[in-house]
C-alpha cells in the first residue's frame, strides 16, 4: 500500500517538475520574442505587430504567473497564511486582465486614427518577425501539448490557451503583412490590429470577471449550489441545510462550509459515516474543501433572522433511529 503511494506521489512528482520545466522555456521563448516583436513593430511602424507584441506580452505575464503559482502552490500554509499563497495566482490574474483591457483600448483607438490618416507600413520586416513568430508559437504550442499536462491542470491549460491565441494572432500579422506587400493595402494593419485587439479584449475581460467574483467570494462558475443542497440532504440522517457559503480559494481549490440539522440520536460512528460519504460526493462535484457543522433542529441562532435556510424541496427524508 505505501509502495503504490510512493509510486503515485513520484509520479505527480514528475508531472509538476515537467509543467514548471515546460513553462520556464515557453516565458524565456516568448519573453524575447515579444521584445523582439515591439520593437519590430516600432521599426516597420505596424499596429498588427504592436498588438501581437502586446498579445505576447499578455503571454508572458500569464506564464510567469502560472510558473510562479506552481512555485508558491508547494509553500506549506502558515500561521498568517492559513490557506497558504493560492489567491497570489488570483491578484496576478486580475492585474494581467486589467493591464491588457488598458493597452487593448489603446491600440483601437491608435487603429481608428489610421483609418483617418493611413500610414505607410514596411511589409517585408513585418512579413519576416510575423513568421518567426509564428514558427516560435507553433514550437512552443507542440511542446506544451506534448510534454505537460494540459488536460488535467487547469493552470497549464489556461497557459496553452493563451499560446494558441498568440499563434493566431502571428497568422493575422501574416496575413496582413501578405496583402500590403501584394496589394499595397495598408489598411489591413489596422484592421488586423483592431480584430487582434477585440480577441484580447474578450480574453481580458474574461479573467477580470472571473478573477472579481472569486475575489467577491461569489459562487464559483463550476458549481451548481441547487445540486451541492441536494447531494447533502438526500442523506437520510440530514434534515435540512442552513448556512452554506461556496467559494473560490484558487484556481483548483473551491470550499464549503454550512450547518446541517441532523438527528439528536445520531452516534458519533453514525456522525463520521454521514461526514465521510458526503465529503465523497462533494469531491466530485468540484468541492475539494468542506466544513460542516452538524447540529439538532434546537440549536439556537443568535442571528437566526438573517438565516437563511435551504431546503432540499419541500420534503425531508422521514429516518427512524433504533
Amino acid at each position: 500500500m505505501s509502495e503504490h503511494t510512493h509510486d503515485h506521489s513520484h509520479a505527480h512528482s514528475h508531472v509538476h517538475t515537467n509543467n514548471k520545466k515546460v513553462l520556464l522555456i515557453s516565458f524565456i521563448l516568448i519573453f524575447t520574442f515579444m521584445i523582439v516583436e515591439i520593437i519590430g513593430g516600432i521599426i516597420a511602424n505596424s499596429l498588427a505587430l504592436l498588438s501581437d507584441g502586446v498579445h505576447m506580452l499578455s503571454d508572458a505575464i500569464s506564464l510567469g504567473v502560472a510558473l510562479i503559482a506552481f512555485i508558491y502552490a508547494e509553500k506549506h500554509p502558515t500561521v498568517n497564511k492559513t490557506f497558504g499563497y493560492k489567491r497570489f495566482e488570483i491578484l496576478a490574474a486580475l492585474f494581467n486582465g486589467a493591464l491588457l483591457f488598458v493597452i487593448s483600448i489603446f491600440i483601437i483607438i491608435e487603429a481608428i486614427q489610421r483609418f483617418m490618416q493611413p500610414a505607410e507600413v514596411q511589409s517585408t520586416q513585418m512579413f519576416i518577425i510575423s513568421t518567426i513568430g509564428l514558427i516560435i508559437n507553433v514550437i512552443i504550442a507542440v511542446m506544451m501539448f506534448a510534454g505537460s499536462d494540459t488536460e488535467h491542470n487547469l493552470n497549464m491549460r489556461g497557459a496553452f490557451l493563451h499560446v494558441i491565441g498568440d499563434l493566431l494572432g502571428s497568422i493575422g500579422a501574416l496575413i496582413a503583412a501578405v496583402l500590403i506587400w501584394l496589394f499595397g493595402w495598408n489598411l489591413a494593419d489596422p484592421i488586423v490590429s483592431i480584430l487582434m485587439s477585440l480577441i484580447i479584449l474578450k480574453g481580458a475581460w474574461g479573467v477580470l470577471k472571473s478573477s472579481l467574483n472569486i475575489l467577491m467570494e461569489g459562487t464559483p462558475e463550476n458549481v451548481d449550489l441547487n445540486t451541492i443542497i441536494e447531494a447533502i440532504t438526500e442523506e437520510p440522517e440530514i434534515d435540512n441545510v442552513h448556512d452554506c457559503h461556496i467559494w473560490t480559494i484558487s484556481n483548483d481549490m473551491n470550499a464549503l462550509s454550512c450547518h446541517a440539522v441532523v438527528s439528536p440520536s445520531l452516534t458519533m460512528v453514525e456522525t463520521e459515516a454521514v461526514l465521510k460519504r458526503v465529503e465523497h460526493k462533494l469531491n466530485h462535484l468540484n468541492i475539494q474543501h468542506v466544513t460542516i457543522q452538524l447540529e439538532t433542529a434546537n440549536h439556537d441562532h443568535e442571528d437566526a433572522v438573517f438565516c437563511s435556510t435551504l431546503h432540499h424541496d419541500e420534503h425531508h427524508h422521514a429516518h427512524s433511529h433504533a
